[in-house]
């Protein structure tokens, strides 16, 4: 009775929202920098089209505030398989850019489904958890071999374009949202021991030798500085270049002389490290700690605990993506071309992790219905 008289903004998470909008801010400053140097003809319109794919990610992002999850949790079925067709059709036909078969070309927009999947993912694996666990006890071989399967299909399909960056954060994001509903510690144990048979194999028999070489290259990459290591080491040139305070807006030698690769998409973090030094880099960082934090409050007050597993993994998306790319960047992780989710240039990405954070925005709209 009282939420009747409520106005509906009121409901709204304007924490959510600000930090939303900081990261986003930052995103521009840094993408207008790595786009608009003395040698960046050819990327220049990326930052205007930028704004063309945040505008859509906002205008997503409150339509999904006011719509309740609930009604697309009706849907979850028709999502995934919707998505999991667009890979397929992305192996057959899709379209091929630097050596990947990731995009589908829709003409005004190439399409990337293995971005949409992992949403795909969260929405799936929410509504079929919540039975899952019932009375505690954590969950059995029988009980996540279904969510493991629907897990495995995108992730094989995915890898096989070849992306082993975003099979890998598949697999993160649906094992964050299983270990959160609780898993048996001897399933733990069998989990691992497999992972430890995998390893070898997926070395051995699915990986492609670019996909090797990176691994190679992150553990040492000094030994071919002008090769496989250059990604590596320009970025950590970059990074360690700026310092405390940073060299200042746009007068970064690493992104405006073009010797960082990819500077507005998966080196992002590296013009913001170079330019805005550790403070500017420490401040994007702690302004995704407290969207984390503000999430899990969200999920800690979901009026249901699909609401709550959505939650969990929306936070689980932006936690691994930020943590790989960050790692990737600085030389801790190998480079396995993942973004960073707000800060990256990129049409698809943008409009998923808006559309997801929309979900999270309306698991909090619809926190005070009880």
């Amino acid at each position: 009775m009282i939420v009747s008289e409520r106005n509906f903004l009121n409901r709204l998470d304007i924490r959510l929202i600000a930090l939303v909008f900081a990261l986003n801010v930052a995103g521009f400053i840094n993408l207008y920098s790595a786009t608009h140097g003395p040698h960046s003809e050819g990327v220049a319109s990326l930052f205007l089209q930028q704004i063309v794919w945040l505008t859509g990610g906002w205008t997503l992002f409150f339509i999904m505030t006011f719509v309740d999850y609930m009604w697309v949790n009706r849907l979850v079925w028709v999502i995934y398989i919707l998505n999991v067709l667009a890979l397929v059709y992305t192996d057959l036909h899709g379209k091929v850019v630097l050596g990947g078969q990731r995009w589908i070309d829709l003409h005004f927009f190439r399409y990337q489904p293995s971005e949409t999947m992992k949403l795909a993912i969260i929405l799936l694996l929410s509504k079929i958890l919540i039975h899952k666990n019932p009375q505690g006890r954590g969950m059995g071989i029988r009980e996540i071999l279904i969510p493991a399967l629907l897990v495995l299909v995108p992730l094989v399909l995915t890898v096989k374009q070849p992306d082993l960056g975003t099979g890998l954060l598949l697999a993160l994001i649906g094992g964050t949202l299983l270990f959160f509903v609780k898993i048996q510690k001897n399933i733990i144990i069998f989990l691992v021991i497999v992972g430890a048979i995998a390893i070898p194999t997926t070395w051995k028999f699915v990986m492609k030798d670019y996909q090797k070489n990176r691994i190679l290259t992150f553990i040492s990459p000094d030994s071919d500085p002008q090769g496989k290591g250059y990604n590596s080491i320009q970025s950590k040139i970059a990074v360690g270049s700026g310092q405390f305070l940073g060299k200042g807006f746009q007068q970064g030698t690493q992104s405006q002389l073009e010797f960082l690769p990819e500077r507005h998409t998966d080196f992002i973090f590296s013009v913001l490290s170079e330019e805005w030094g550790f403070i500017g880099s420490f401040v994007v960082i702690l302004t995704f700690v407290f969207l984390f934090f503000i999430c899990f409050e969200i999920a800690s007050r979901a009026r249901d605990k699909n609401g709550a597993l959505l939650v969990v993994g929306v936070t689980a998306y932006l936690f691994w993506h930020m943590f790989v790319n960050v790692g990737m960047v600085i030389g801790l992780l190998p480079i396995v071309g993942v973004p960073l989710p707000l800060l990256s240039y990129g049409g698809s990405g943008m409009l998923t992790t808006m559309l997801g954070l929309g979900i999270v925005s309306s698991v909090a709209y619809r926190r005070h219905l009880f």
